[in-house]
Order: C-alpha cells, then sequence, then structure tokens
C-alpha cells in the first residue's frame, strides 16, 4: 500500500493510472501501482534499479501488458495500441535513448513527427528543437550513431517533442551523462515545464529528479511505497537512506 508523506496536490487530474498490473511470464512487475499528475506538472517516478519504473511506462504507452486503468485528460487510454496513444499525446524518450544510429540528426527528429500532416508546424517544431538544442543544428547531417552521449539525448528528447505530447514519458534521461550535461538535461525539463508540459520522470538521479519535479512517488519491487509533494521526500528520512545517499 502506498503511504503518502503529504497530501497530493491540490487540482485536477489530468492523468491518472489505478491499480495497474504487469506480468513478464510469471513474475510480477508491478503490483496495483496507481498515481496521477496535474497538468502542466512534474512527477518523478524513483526507486532501486528492478522496482518496476521502465515497466509503469511501457504500460502507459502500451508496449507492456497490463489491467488496471490508465486515463488520460477524463480519457481511457488503457486499451489503446501505441500508436493510438501516441496520438492521444503521450511521447516517451526510452533509456538508454534509443536512436537511429545510421539516419541523420534531421531524420532522427523527423521520426518522432511520423503521425503529423502538418507540414508547416512540423518545419516550425524542427526549428524550435534547435533553438532549444543548437549543437543538434550543428549536427543537422551526422549520423546520429556517431554523436555523444549528450548530443544523443537531445536528439531523442527533441525526437519525442516533434509528436507534440500533452505528456513526456522520460526513462533514465540522465544516464551515463557527465555532471555537466546531467544539469543542462535537469535545465531542459524545467524549462519545458515552464512551458506547461507535464513530464513523467523515471530516474536513478533521485535527486535530481525531486528537485525537478512537484510530485513524487517511490517504487519498491513493483509497488508503491511512498508519494507526495517532492520537497517533503527530498526531506523524508527514508527516502535520503535509501536513494540520496544519507
Amino acid at each position: 500500500m502506498t503511504k503518502s508523506v503529504t497530501d497530493s496536490p491540490d487540482g485536477g487530474r489530468f492523468f491518472e493510472a489505478r491499480d495497474v498490473s504487469v506480468n513478464y511470464d510469471r513474475v510480477s512487475a508491478l503490483r496495483g501501482v496507481s498515481m496521477e499528475l496535474q497538468e502542466g506538472e512534474v512527477a518523478a517516478l524513483i526507486g532501486a534499479n528492478g522496482a518496476g519504473k521502465t515497466t509503469m511506462l511501457r504500460a502507459i504507452t502500451g508496449l507492456a501488458r497490463r489491467s488496471g486503468e490508465i486515463r488520460l485528460a477524463g480519457e481511457r487510454i488503457d486499451g489503446l495500441r501505441p500508436a493510438q496513444i501516441v496520438a492521444r499525446g503521450v511521447a516517451m524518450v526510452p533509456e538508454g535513448r534509443r536512436v537511429y544510429p545510421y539516419m541523420d540528426v534531421r531524420d532522427n527528429l523527423l521520426m518522432g513527427a511520423y503521425l503529423r500532416r502538418d507540414r508547416a508546424g512540423i518545419r516550425a517544431d524542427l526549428e524550435g528543437c534547435f533553438e532549444r538544442f543548437p549543437r543538434l543544428r550543428e549536427r543537422l547531417r551526422q549520423q546520429a550513431g556517431t554523436l555523444s552521449g549528450g548530443e544523443q539525448q537531445m536528439v531523442a528528447i527533441g525526437r519525442a517533442l516533434m509528436a507534440r505530447p500533452r505528456l513526456l514519458l522520460l526513462d533514465e534521461p540522465s544516464l551515463g551523462l557527465a555532471p555537466l550535461l546531467v544539469r543542462e538535461i535537469a535545465r531542459t525539463i524545467v524549462s519545458l515545464n515552464r512551458e506547461g508540459l507535464s513530464v513523467i520522470l523515471v530516474e536513478q538521479n533521485s535527486r535530481m529528479a525531486l528537485r525537478v519535479s512537484q510530485r513524487g512517488y517511490v517504487l519498491e519491487t513493483g509497488e508503491m511505497r511512498l508519494s507526495g509533494a517532492s520537497a517533503d521526500l527530498l526531506n523524508n528520512d527514508e527516502v535520503k537512506r535509501l536513494y540520496l545517499g544519507g
């Protein structure tokens, strides 16, 4: 059962997951997980390796078979196929970035807009990606597989943004990056949130995740252990001991 550190922040529920469970063969990966998100809010999902964080994102996007209810802006999306969920406004940046290594930066970004038909809007959003990540403009025709890890993460985030999501799912965006680039990724998340984008952030860097978010959830072996305002979780003794290094 989830133990709430504080009352949930006031406001409506833009995203809701209720009693979500996922099994891989005979292994239970998630058991009755519930979480919610207001529109324009960042929620951090933290926990140890194997806690079920990535599985939760896969459940939201339809990439994992699950039970329970998942709603976006009041509409149930748990019965939809992954492409239909993307069309409803959910985009995911996967762990490990997973760029198309032999395609150039421009084509990688355009892959994020594959469901769109508004050419003028696509061109405008592509320019917006280059304004947000100027280094990508410099590497426009470079194969994505030859980029640095930080640059590939920029491509992966830009590709997701090209779908014009209402809800962005980020799976370990700081993984394997130098501290300077981790700070840059954190600034990007804050900037996107200030622009009104709702975000669910999965992160091993729990301190960073809680600092850039308003709401936090702690998963432990497939079950929700704690939830509450991120500021309160940062000061929670159990969270400090298990996830913040002191």
